[in-house]
């Protein structure tokens, strides 16, 4: 999978575009959860894409500290369903963790996880903060990362 790192102003209007359909067919579609995707803070995110045969399978978008949470951020993580099983999902990941290393220089990093993606964030190093809660009806639960990279 080839990684492409870009602020908004870089996208494409094909990327974009790509991008915010991936996170429909994904978060609105597949996940049955009718929500407001498109939030304003795409155009603060850095956003770090994977592609495949050009085209988009798997997505991120990092925000640094003071935006989403008040430690840098990785948010709208998603993958191509046809495209998890190649561990898409742990590629794009270790991207965005670089990717905030390098534009933000920080080792703290928090998300709102999905409960059900709990190990897979514990794999990059991520722990549980918090009790869980529901965002859109799905239960979510605040994880961080803040060793050494």
């Amino acid at each position: 999978m080839n990684i492409l790192v870009k602020t908004f102003d870089q996208l494409t209007i094909d990327e974009l575009h790509d991008l915010l359909q991936l996170r429909s067919e994904v978060f609105v579609v597949e996940q049955d959860c009718a929500y407001q995707d498109i939030d304003g803070k795409d155009r603060k995110a850095l956003h770090v894409i994977g592609l495949k045969d050009d085209k988009i399978v798997a997505y991120t978008r990092c925000f640094k500290p003071g935006i989403y949470f008040k430690e840098a951020s990785i948010g709208r993580v998603v993958v191509d369903e046809a495209y998890r099983k190649f561990k898409s999902g742990h590629d794009i990941m270790s991207a965005s963790i670089a990717a905030i290393k390098e534009y933000y220089q920080t080792e703290t990093i928090k998300l709102s996880a999905q409960v059900y993606l709990t190990k897979f964030y514990e794999s990059h190093g991520f722990n549980q903060i918090g009790e869980g809660y529901l965002e859109e009806d799905i239960p979510h639960i605040a994880m961080e990362k803040s060793s050494v990279f």
